[in-house]
Order: structure tokens, then C-alpha cells, then sequence
């Protein structure tokens, strides 16, 4: 199947995507925090490229974290290696240009790859092959996160992306609104219904046009797809090869969601302003999003009035405490891609290998820009935005468990249609008829199965 036939496919999903630094695979636990002898490899600053004539152009989607990118290449410049030219396209535009380059345009040199595209690109050579230099320069891939090296791995071995990142989920408020509504604050203690009840107690005690909750359906990293996993269900299994969406489990979570929609903005709002501008509007009490958005809060007008706590969990065994395997985070990694026929192979691996470095990974997470792709050395992300304490994206690796983006080889057949007309839209635009969502999740599991098959 030819490339361009395959990556329109894939462009259906992006249209409607999310800002996420997302990713897909594996288990569903991070892997263990290594010792600092065993990362070694991926410690050491990568050595010069050779040639530092030219400029390597790097291409992002995200314009928050441009400015740290830049910081952390000019670094690598500063090793006698050529300078980099960091530049943001927006998420629409990123994909339709990736594409337009892979057949026969200019791409650029370096560039971020994502969890939902990795494999098609990968097989059809697009990347640049990383495998060799990998070997050549010693870098063990054990250190990163197992869940997103696979993602850039395929299936004959070879290596088109390390790890840049990894992303968690956690709860966002609007303390203004809480105590207007004389409602108590989130804490780390609580359940869905806890978030149910209060959500319900804003939409009632604040203005019509005021809610105490919303969610962005569209969206299912930082949304619906947390409840799914932390009742106990899933998307996508593990291996691949089936879904339980329409099991009593992910049907009890999607009830839950059923239940927050009814005391929640409107789907045609939400639809209409985003969730985003909603909550910085003050219309919305509280919202979930991803650690990659932390920065549209801290510098809106009123971040003074904003607090996050960590992802509700679902007390499954109703012993009142949270197991790990009750609070459950998405968590997605993006890669650090090259050209496949960029004009500096040799400058763009070493750059992708430095960006990967321990040493790069821990000032990105320093600056603020992102948590690492190699666990365990993050810790200083949660103290990059000053005034605002947003250790419930890093602290939730502890409390809770880290479930890999559920994808499969070609995710785009079944997450958009999965969102629309004749899968869950109808429920989530009705959400005072639980038999709805009920059918809803047999439908979308059809959905799913039949695109598995058909891979």
C-alpha cells in the first residue's frame, strides 16, 4: 500500500487530535527507576557531530515548549556542532506538511513523530534509521520508558525515534468558582463520584451559564479513556488483539462519564469554545488535562486562581483507600524523528541523541518544558512553575499506575469513528439515557474488533 494512500487515512484522526505528547503500547506500569550507573550511556552528552557548517531545522507543534527546545540545541551547538532552528506548526498544518514531505516535498531535518503516525512512516521509510548510531554511540534503550521505545521500534528491530517525553493527567480547578459555590477544594483522596458530587454542587450554586465540569469527548488521553482503565477495563488490550470496552467494567466508567455529562457544559458548548478557554473563562469548575498544557495556565490571567490535584481514582473494592491499579493515568511519549533523506544524517542523530540525553531530559524538565522520557528524573518538573504546585502530574507515578495509550497498528480505522455518529456521540449529546452509553460501548467494541481484524 502506497504511503500517501496510507498517511490519509491516518490524517482523519489528526484533524480532531489533542496537543497530547501521547503514545501507545506495552504494559501498563513504567518501568523501574534506574540507578544512576545504568543510565550512564544516555547520561553522557552526545560528542560533536563533525561538521558544524549548515543549520539543522527542527519542526514542533507546540509553541510553549520552543523557547526550552531552542535552549537545550543551542547547548549541543555549543559543543562545535551546527546550530539548530527551532520552528512551530500548529497540529493541523504539522501533519498535512509531514505528509506533503514524505511524498517527494522537503522535510525537516528533525521532528517530533507521534504515537498515532509512528508506524505507518516507519514502514514506509520515511525516518531516518537510527539503528546503527544507537549501537555505534552506546545508547541503552532500557532506560527509557519501555512503553514509548516500542512505540518508535518496529517490528524487525530497527529504531526510528528515541523517547523525548513522557505525559501525565491530573485535575484542574478553579478555586474561585469552589468557593463561590462553598464547595471544598479537590484533594489527592478523590474518587470519580467525589468529583461527580462537587461538579454537581457548582452547576447548582453558580450562574446558568456556569459549570462545574467540563469534558472535551473529543479528547480521550486526558478524558474518558482514565475512567475506562482506572474501572478496571480497557480500550485496547495489551496485546493487541481485542477490546473490553463493552465489558460490565468499562461500561461502569462510562456510566460515570454519562453521569459527570449531566452536570457538565453541554457537549454543543464544549464543542463550540473547547474546554480550555471554558475553564480560562471561569464558566467550568474544574477540568482534566495533560502535563504538556501546564503552561496555557500558569501564564493565563488568572492562574492565581488555578490548583491542580492528582486524577481521581474509582474504589473498586470499596475499602475507602486507593490502590495503585484504582487511579489510573494515560500516559503518552512523543519521539524525536529524523528525514530519511535530510542533507545532515550524521548532525541530526546526534542531535536526537543528545535530546535524549539524561543530561537534556532532566533540563527540559527543569525549564518546564516536559517530563522525561527516562523515568525517574523528573522530580525537578514539579517545581518549574513557580507559585503553582503541579506535583500531582509527577507524584501520580507513585499513587497511581501508568497505562500505555491504547492504539493499534492502524488506530485512525477506529478512534475517529469511534467519536462520531454511530459511536459514542450520540450517547455523549444525550447523556440523561444510560441506555444509550450502554449501546454505545457494544457498538464502538464492534468498531474496534472489526478494525483489528482487518489489519
Amino acid at each position: 500500500m502506497k504511503f500517501k494512500k496510507v498517511c490519509a487515512l491516518f490524517l482523519c484522526a489528526a484533524m480532531i487530535g489533542s496537543l497530547a505528547a501521547c503514545g501507545s503500547s506495552g504494559s501498563s506500569a513504567p518501568a523501574e527507576t534506574q540507578a544512576a550507573g545504568e543510565t550512564e550511556a544516555a547520561g553522557e552528552a552526545a560528542a560533536p557531530a563533525g561538521d558544524a557548517s549548515g543549520t539543522l531545522t527542527i519542526n514542533i507543534w507546540d509553541a510553549n515548549q520552543q523557547a526550552g527546545i531552542q535552549e537545550i540545541c543551542d547547548d549541543w551547538t555549543a559543543l562545535g556542532n551546527p546550530k539548530v532552528q527551532v520552528e512551530v506548526i500548529n497540529w493541523d498544518n504539522y501533519w498535512t506538511l509531514l505528509e506533503a514531505g514524505a511524498s517527494g516535498g522537503e522535510l525537516a531535518d528533525v521532528f517530533w513523530m507521534h504515537s498515532d503516525y509512528a508506524q505507518i512512516y516507519m514502514e514506509n521509510d520515511i525516518l531516518l534509521d537510527l539503528t546503527d548510531y544507537i549501537a555505534k554511540d552506546g545508547i541503552d534503550m532500557s532506560i527509557y520508558y519501555p512503553d514509548i521505545a516500542a512505540i518508535y521500534t518496529r517490528s524487525d528491530g530497527k529504531i526510528f525515534a528515541l523517547p523525548k517525553d513522557h505525559d501525565t493527567i491530573a485535575l484542574l480547578y478553579n478555586k474561585a468558582l469552589f468557593d463561590e459555590a462553598g464547595v471544598e477544594y479537590p484533594t489527592n483522596d478523590w474518587t470519580y463520584e467525589d468529583m461527580y458530587e462537587a461538579a454537581k454542587a457548582i452547576t447548582e450554586n453558580t450562574p446558568d451559564d456556569t459549570y462545574g465540569y467540563a469534558l472535551n469527548t473529543s479528547n480521550d488521553q486526558d478524558g474518558w479513556y482514565n475512567y475506562i482503565y482506572s474501572y478496571g477495563g480497557n480500550v485496547v488490550n495489551t496485546e493487541k488483539t481485542d477490546t473490553a470496552i463493552d465489558g460490565p467494567e468499562a461500561k461502569a466508567a462510562m456510566e460515570m462519564v454519562r453521569k459527570m455529562l449531566t452536570v457538565a457544559t453541554p457537549q454543543a458548548v464544549v464543542a463550540e469554545s473547547g474546554t480550555d478557554s471554558l475553564f480560562q473563562s471561569g464558566k467550568v469548575g474544574m477540568i482534566t488535562q495533560g502535563s504538556w498544557m501546564i503552561n496555557s495556565f500558569y501564564t493565563a490571567e488568572n492562574h492565581a486562581d488555578y490548583a491542580w490535584a492528582e486524577i481521581p481514582y474509582c474504589d473498586r473494592n470499596g475499602d475507602g483507600q486507593c490502590q495503585p491499579e484504582e487511579r489510573q493515568t494515560c500516559y503518552n511519549g512523543l519521539g524525536w524523528a529524523a528525514a530519511a533523506n535530510t542533507d545532515m544524517p550524521d548532525a541530526a542523530a546526534s542531535l536526537i541523541e543528545y535530546l535524549c540525553s539524561e543530561e537534556a531530559q532532566v533540563k527540559q524538565a527543569e525549564l518546564g518544558v516536559t517530563m522525561a522520557g527516562i523515568p525517574g528524573i523528573s522530580e525537578a518538573f514539579a517545581n518549574a512553575f513557580e507559585g503553582m504546585d503541579v506535583s500531582a502530574f509527577t507524584q501520580v507515578e507513585t499513587d497511581g499506575t501508568l497505562y500505555a495509550r491504547p492504539g493499534t497498528r492502524n488506530s485512525g480505522v477506529w478512534q475517529t469513528p469511534m467519536k462520531q455518529a454511530g459511536g459514542f456521540l450520540d450517547a455523549w449529546q444525550a447523556p440523561d439515557d444510560p441506555e444509550a452509553m450502554s449501546a454505545a460501548c457494544d457498538r464502538v467494541a464492534q468498531m474496534i474488533r472489526d478494525a483489528i481484524a482487518a489489519e
